[in-house]
Order: structure tokens, then C-alpha cells, then sequence
């Protein structure tokens, strides 16, 4: 384990709070069970933020960031604040800038279906009778979100989709090294037979992939990758793809799950220092009910404790809790229909907790 035990809590807008709240309970039960001492230091991002200090991102949160580990991050963002300019709108200032702070390239979004919610898949029992176990790898850097030019008028809008072998080539290896560790099968998604862009990602993800020959190949336009994923998910392991087509993908697979509430991701870059944050929004409509599904929050913690610093098997333990737990029938109103086995968000956590 790192000897900088440092990590930036930031808790965030709507149900940031509530379920960051559920997440630090799982990770006291696991600090006591392995005898681990973390220093948790907090800060405001987003919403919050912009009310406090007129901006989304401040300096004392940026400082705070650059001085720890890993960044631990809730949702942000909501309607009170939709109509700020670029540079103050939490979305855009705050995490945008987070991650480029943070020099963040690439993106981890797993998605796994537990046997107690494939009846809330919105596939078929046919299809949803062989696991699933997906990772999608997006790259974060590049491609049509923030390649130049880009420009909107009355009469015309325009984006640029970019990438350079550099940019590529760093992305790929990242998907390979993970396809290592789980089921050694990739597939890379691209539109290379219409976009220059996709053919130097499909001509490059084929260079870095003799250097791995313990691991299976496969290229997939986006549109087939967007149809396979309903048809056939369990098909897929690890799914390499770029900014634009990892952003649709990877909401796509996590629906396959039963609810955005269950998906964790993580973003790592130049630098030591990885953001942990669930993969759904600040969902101001149910903020303070106790309502709200913290699963994606704690299943953020366990890949922190893994990827940033070391404990996999204390990673294991918090998702082998959520699985024990969603399994025995439990769980929040978006992922169970009985309510004689509805938790509140604070139950939930309890009950993960407990399993620790």
C-alpha cells in the first residue's frame, strides 16, 4: 500500500452527499478489518462550490486534489445552476476542469449483472442467462469533445474529431493490460469505414496488440457494438473505444445492469493521482428523500482501494458485500420491486457494511 494515505472527498450536489456518506461506513468497516488508517480531507466541487465560492472548481479544492492519492467524487451538477456560463457550470468547470487538472486520459466503466436483478434488465431471460461482466475503456482526452476547431453560429455548428497516434497508442495499451487481468478478450469499437479518425485508431490498436498476444483481438464498427450489446453482451469482456463513442456506449451497457445507480467508474492519467466516481447524476429530484442508491458510490471506493492503492482484496470484499447483499433480495426502490426487502440508502449501506 502507498505511504501517502491521502484522499480528496468531494461529496457534490443532490445525492453526492447521501450516498458519499454510505461509502466513507464501508470503508471505516474496512479499515478496521485490515487495520488501515486513511486521511480523508473534504471539499466542494460543482454546485455547492459555485454557491460558496463562485466558482465550480476553486483553488482550495484543486490544491486539495493535487495534494492527495485519489480523488473520491460524488455527483454534481442540477437545474439551479444549468444556465451558468461554460467556465462556471458544474459540469463543464467543475468536472471537465477536474479531470484536466488531473491530466485524466482514460476512463473505466464496469458493468456486471447480479443474478437477483436479471429480472430487471430490460433484456430478455434468453439473452440475460450467461453473465455479463463488461469493462468499457474510453478515452478521455481527445476526440470530438475537445478537438479544435469547434464553433457555433445562428446558420451553423461544428465539432472536430481528432486523435493522434500518441493519444491512441497510450489508450490501447491501457485496454490490453486490463484484458491481462480479467478475460483476456478485447474488442476495439470504432467507424473506420468512414472516419480518417477511426481508421488511425483501428491501424494503431492492431500495432499495440502484437505486443499482446495473450490477448484476443476483435474490431467492431460502434453501430454493430451499439446492437451486439442488446443482442449478445456476454460476448464482450473489455471494450476499447474513444471519447464520443465510450460516452454512449458504456450508459448503453450500464442499463443492462437494471439501474445507473449500480455502476462505479474510474479515471486515470498522466499523473498518480485517479478520480473515483459513480457512473449516474446528482439527481436532485429525490436528494434528501433517503431514497437513493449508493451502490455505484461504494463500488467507486473498491476500485479506488484497488487501483490506487493496492488492496484488491479488500476490493473484493466491499464487492463481494454488494453482491451478497443485492443477491439476497435487497436493495433501494430503483432495483427492487417487493417492498418488503426496499432499503433506504442509509440501510443499504449498512447492510454492505455489515458483510465487510
Amino acid at each position: 500500500m502507498k505511504k501517502n494515505k491521502k484522499i480528496a472527498v468531494l461529496p457534490g450536489d443532490g445525492i453526492g452527499p447521501e450516498v458519499m456518506k454510505e461509502a466513507l461506513k464501508v470503508l471505516e468497516k474496512v479499515k478496521k478489518k485490515y487495520g488501515l488508517d486513511f486521511e480523508l480531507k473534504f471539499g466542494d466541487i460543482g454546485g455547492i462550490a459555485i454557491d460558496k465560492y463562485d466558482h465550480p472548481l476553486p483553488e482550495q479544492t484543486k490544491n486539495l486534489c493535487l495534494n492527495s492519492v485519489a480523488v473520491l467524487l460524488g455527483s454534481i451538477g442540477g437545474p439551479k445552476w444549468d444556465n451558468y456560463p461554460p467556465e462556471k457550470n458544474p459540469e463543464i468547470g467543475g468536472l471537465l476542469g477536474l479531470r484536466k487538472l488531473l491530466n485524466l486520459y482514460v476512463n473505466l466503466r464496469p458493468v456486471v449483472l447480479y443474478e437477483r436483478l436479471k429480472e430487471n434488465s430490460p433484456l430478455s431471460e434468453k439473452i440475460t442467462e450467461s453473465d455479463i461482466d463488461i469493462i468499457t475503456v474510453r478515452e478521455l482526452s481527445q476526440g470530438i469533445y475537445f478537438s479544435k476547431p469547434k464553433n457555433l453560429t445562428d446558420n451553423e455548428g461544428y465539432d472536430t474529431m481528432r486523435y493522434d497516434r500518441q493519444t491512441v497508442n497510450r489508450i490501447a495499451k491501457s485496454g490490453f493490460e486490463i484484458a491481462k487481468s480479467r478475460r483476456r478478450k478485447i474488442t476495439s469499437v470504432d467507424k473506420a469505414n468512414v472516419l480518417y479518425s477511426s481508421k488511425l485508431w483501428r491501424k494503431t490498436v492492431s500495432e499495440i496488440s502484437k505486443n499482446y498476444p495473450e490477448v484476443e483481438l476483435t474490431h467492431m464498427y460502434v453501430d454493430n457494438a451499439a446492437m451486439q450489446l442488446i443482442l449478445n453482451p456476454s460476448q464482450f469482456d473489455v471494450i476499447l473505444t474513444t471519447n464520443l463513442f465510450g460516452d454512449i456506449l458504456s450508459d448503453e451497457s450500464a442499463a443492462i445492469s437494471g439501474s445507473l445507480g449500480m455502476i462505479p467508474s474510474a479515471s486515470f492519467g498522466k499523473g498518480n493521482i485517479n478520480l473515483y466516481e459513480p457512473a449516474g447524476g446528482s439527481a436532485p429530484d429525490i436528494a434528501g428523500k433517503g431514497i437513493a442508491n449508493p451502490v455505484a458510490q461504494i463500488l467507486s471506493l473498491a476500485m479506488m482501494l484497488e487501483y490506487s492503492f493496492g488492496l484488491k482484496e479488500a476490493a473484493n470484499d466491499v464487492r463481494e458485500a454488494v453482491k451478497k447483499t443485492v443477491n439476497e433480495g435487497y436493495g433501494t426502490i430503483d432495483i427492487v420491486k417487493n417492498k418488503k426487502y426496499v432499503l433506504s440508502t442509509s440501510e443499504m449501506g449498512d447492510s454492505i457494511a455489515e458483510k465487510i
